[in-house]
């Protein structure tokens, strides 16, 4: 997949084998009832940036209408090996054509569907119908806590393993996606090429961090959601904190804000 990727890598190493006993071990900090529902115009939810340092203010339970869908996405990190050994992620970077977060960089995913019966299957159908992966050669080993995006939608990160990336071809799909490349999963956890953004939303400050990547002689500004839960999977994979603070420890989400409420 990577620029230096070669037939002679074999088809599942031992490392990946180890990688993925350790991801099948981790536990995501548990999901309360935080789904999003419409009423009356208005967003209802308890989802934070992530869920587990985000509460909601105030603490009466949030009952999900009748016949109303949650906002839900999930995104796949889907990992492999690189020729010189470095664990890697695929990346995409958005048509120019979409009318919402245009041109950047992200993980492939998107919207929760009728069909889909977990969160592994609609990241691994729309990574499919985004460049082409098939979801067979994935192996999906766990997922991490929801982050939520800045359309207020809840976005569940499944990270899995690609064992054979001479497998795997990218078929960008030129609606949705303009280029396919992969990066240095441990980039996310150094404090290199990084910079960082404070931002307030409703009295509350966050940050918003954006990592410069260059690949290939094209330059990618990897920023906002994906960067955050870029950093989280790399924690979690390398069993380790980056040496900067990740998120302000207290943001917290409002439990009722308007149905086009947009962070900013």
């Amino acid at each position: 997949m990577d620029s230096s990727s070669s037939n002679s890598t074999p088809p599942c190493s031992q490392r990946l084998l180890a990688l993925a006993h350790q991801l099948r071990l981790y536990n995501p900090p548990p999901e309360e009832d935080n789904e999003i529902e419409f009423r009356a115009n208005k967003v209802i939810t308890q989802v934070g940036f992530p869920e587990s340092v985000s509460p909601v203010e105030g603490n009466e339970n949030v009952r999900r209408d009748q016949g109303l869908e949650s906002k839900r996405a999930a995104v796949l990190v889907c990992l492999f090996e690189g020729n010189d050994g470095d664990l890697r992620v695929i990346l995409t970077k958005r048509s120019s054509k979409l009318s919402t977060h245009s041109g950047e960089v992200a993980l492939p995913g998107g919207k929760k569907e009728e069909g889909d019966k977990d969160d592994a299957e609609t990241a691994t159908r729309e990574a499919n119908e985004e460049i082409g992966l098939d979801p067979s050669l994935v192996n999906v080993v766990t997922v991490l806590e929801p982050y939520l995006s800045k359309h207020l939608l809840k976005v569940v990160p499944v990270i899995g393993i690609l064992s054979n990336k001479d497998a795997f071809t990218p078929v960008p799909n030129a609606e949705e996606v303009d280029a396919v490349f992969d990066a240095p999963l441990e980039m996310f956890i150094k404090d290199e090429n990084r910079r960082v953004e404070e931002r307030e939303w409703m009295g509350y400050k966050y940050l918003v961090h954006y990592f410069d990547y260059e690949t290939g002689g094209t330059k990618y500004l990897i920023w906002g959601l994906t960067a955050g839960i870029l950093i989280r999977a790399a924690s979690v994979v390398f069993d380790r904190s980056p040496p900067f603070l990740e998120q302000n420890p207290r943001m917290k989400v409002p439990r009722t804000v308007a149905k086009d409420t947009v962070l900013p």
